[in-house]
């Protein structure tokens, strides 16, 4: 029997209770995928937190050393100097190729640790602008809710750390799984890491996902045309006001998000069906299969029949 994917927390004083709390829930084995998650510290004992609490974690950083992936949650205050042995436990496990995630100002350790350096990263919005100017190496994009760089990922504030944790199961285990572990915790199974963080203050919509009806109605009709004036017709709003607020709240235009969004109900099929290739196509509003394999590799650098054989009979 395989063993499970070892998912090690590694929790820092005044450590943010929701983001120590997402990849718990994520990756729980309840969830009846192949993971197995835990917490540590520098030391084993009790970690404050950031409140009037503490975190119990049974092991000190040499839990590091047989983790599959690492997420360092984020803490408080931002930018916080980490531990030397903090530092050298995350270069050593990078170094032995683990993946390593951080949540909200979890980039920071990560940047401390030199992980960072010459890759693209993201953090709470509002210490971007912080992480750039301590780490000019680092490519800092704060109006994203995470960045993928492979062995490294790094994520917004908060709620996007669950965008960033469900992304890494689509990664291991493809779509289904995500979807399934995401409907077990009550929220949306995919948001694009390039979705946008916030909506500018300058913006005259109301804060909040306005558009959320007319994204939920188009994913309901992707084998059909969608326009530009057809999806603004159902916000009933005007193109240039529904061209504006879309960008806004996902970060894409609407074409791009739909592209993506039948890229990803193509995916799921490839696992849960025995459709072809270019059935899936017509099913998800690609027309041919050839159009279905030249978006695939683009976006995901695979083709449709690799994918398939990687995740199909997982869902």
């Amino acid at each position: 029997m395989q063993r499970p994917h070892r998912v090690v927390s590694l929790v820092l004083d005044g450590a943010l209770p929701l983001d120590v709390g997402i990849p718990a829930e994520v990756f729980h084995p309840e969830t009846g995928f192949p993971y197995a998650v835990s917490t540590c510290g520098v030391t084993a004992g009790t970690v404050p937190s950031h409140g009037d609490f503490g975190y119990a974690v049974p092991r000190g950083l040499d839990a590091l050393a047989d983790a599959d992936t690492i997420v360092v949650p984020g803490y408080a205050p931002a930018g916080r100097p980490i531990p030397v042995a903090v530092r050298e436990a995350l270069r050593n496990a990078a170094s032995r190729g683990a993946r390593i995630a951080s949540i909200c100002y979890g980039a920071f350790a990560l940047a401390d640790a030199g992980l960072l350096d010459g890759l693209r990263a993201t953090t709470h919005w509002d210490a971007a602008e912080q992480l750039a100017r301590r780490h000019p190496r680092i490519t800092v994009e704060p109006n994203v809710l995470f960045v993928d760089e492979g062995a490294i990922l790094t994520s917004a504030g908060a709620a996007a750390g669950l965008d960033l944790c469900l992304h890494i199961v689509r990664r291991d285990l493809g779509v289904g799984a995500a979807n399934e572990i995401a409907r077990g915790l009550v929220t949306a199974p995919y948001r694009t890491g390039g979705q946008a963080q916030y909506l500018p203050k300058s913006s005259s919509a109301a804060h909040g996902e306005t558009l959320a009806a007319t994204r939920e109605w188009a994913l309901t009709r992707l084998d059909k045309q969608l326009t530009i004036a057809g999806l603004a017709a159902h916000a009933k709003l005007s193109p240039r006001t529904f061209l504006r607020r879309f960008a806004e709240e996902t970060g894409s235009t609407p074409l791009q998000w739909i592209l993506r969004a039948r890229v990803d109900t193509a995916r799921g099929l490839l696992e849960s069906t025995t459709l072809s290739v270019d059935r899936i196509a017509h099913e998800v509003g690609l027309g041919t299969g050839a159009n279905l394999r030249l978006h695939f590799r683009r976006l995901l650098d695979v083709s449709p029949s690799e994918y398939r054989a990687t995740f199909s009979g997982r869902s």
